[in-house]
């Protein structure tokens, strides 16, 4: 028997592999090459921390590596707004591409990819995401490559983004396992959604894997409680019914009643975080709008996250999730209208199907 098994007790065990990380200090991950640009303090004193003045409409290679090779660990940073706009963590747009794809196997604005959504920053403590302050976006999701590993991000703000910090951290090795799988995430926002029609959260993959992970970034358009809706998973060829359904929406992200509790006759809402589920945001007003135009009055903003790490949802033909809009009220269930958006995070066998286009920048932008 083998003491040293799962979690920290692991860290003994002599790992194989070859480790390496790429940021502006060492663009391309060399071996013996971190920290030798010079800067005001001379040779391998700080001299590349970031990059600098992203132009508007740029897209910049943050990472392309050679495989086999596991991406561990991503962290980045950027400022929220510029002088021409506050929606920069919406107007950054985040690719990557395994094995030479020419079409994204991930695409999300960069804050919702981070559970950041609305282009507002928050602090967020799960297993697989870590956002601490002031937008620490880190990522531990294993992202396995055979050949080749690409990670891009695009500005389509108004004005260049002045610094752009960054790292990826990964490991080498001679090959993988043949049952190794391809991660994939994919943003989708419905502005308005349709009255008694399931929201679409993902659809069209094919192949063999398991869903990941949920984040929903939902504003709310009518009264009353609005959290309801189930969500659906539709694995291998279920049609008209799904073969797992919820029972509510705070149910699916690990809340009950409401997340609400009565404290001197006021209703408090409770945000949480934990490592699998959390509820890390809310927002009624928006102190950014309220600084550039006096006016900080928005419809109620909540982020929540759910992770199926522990019980990933297993797909060997393709895969559907939706969710639905239903809220109550005194005279029981109906059904509701609301902005939602989401990413989708799962993993996958390769080819998968072509996104649908991403949204334009307007479009993405909160309410």
């Amino acid at each position: 028997m083998n003491p040293f098994q799962g979690g920290l007790a692991s860290l003994p065990l002599i790992k194989t592999g070859r480790s390496r990380a790429i940021n502006a200090e060492n663009p391309h991950g060399e071996k013996g090459k971190g920290g030798m640009a010079s800067g005001p303090l001379g040779p391998s004193r700080k001299g590349s921390p970031c990059i600098r003045d992203v132009a508007p409409g740029t897209t910049v290679t943050l990472a392309e590596i050679s495989g086999p090779g596991i991406i561990e660990h991503i962290w980045i940073t950027v400022t929220d707004h510029t002088e021409a706009d506050t929606f920069v963590l919406r107007d950054l747009v985040l690719r990557m591409y395994w094995d030479g794809e020419t079409e994204p196997s991930v695409e999300s604005p960069l804050g919702d990819f981070f559970c950041n959504g609305f282009g507002r920053g928050c602090t967020v403590n799960s297993q697989p995401m870590v956002v601490n302050p002031t937008r620490g976006f880190n990522c531990y999701f294993p992202m396995p490559f055979r050949s080749q590993a690409r990670i891009e991000i695009e500005n389509q703000h108004e004005a260049s983004i002045p610094a752009f910090f960054y790292q990826i951290d990964y490991c080498l090795h001679d090959e993988l396992p043949d049952d190794t799988a391809y991660f994939h995430a994919q943003w989708k926002r419905q502005r308005i959604t349709d009255k008694a029609e399931d929201y679409i959260l993902l659809d069209n993959v094919k192949g063999r894997g398991q869903y990941v992970g949920t984040y929903m970034a939902l504003t709310t358009l009518e009264r009353y409680w609005w959290g309801e809706g189930e969500v659906k998973m539709y694995i291998d060829g279920d049609r008209e019914y799904p073969t797992i359904c919820g029972t509510g929406t705070e149910d699916y992200f690990g809340g009950a009643w409401s997340f609400a509790t009565q404290r001197d006759g006021k209703t408090i809402e409770n945000t949480y975080c934990t490592p699998y589920m959390g509820y890390p945001y809310y927002s009624s007003h928006d102190e950014a709008v309220h600084n550039l135009y006096h006016n900080d009055d928005v419809p109620p903003m909540r982020g929540f996250y759910r992770w199926h790490i522990l019980d990933p949802i297993r797909f060997q033909e393709d895969l559907k999730v939706t969710i639905q809009q239903i809220g109550v009220y005194k005279k029981g269930l109906f059904e509701r209208q609301d902005d939602v958006a989401t990413v989708a995070y799962w993993y996958q066998t390769e080819p998968h199907q072509p996104f649908t286009p991403l949204m334009g920048k307007e479009e993405r932008w909160p309410r």
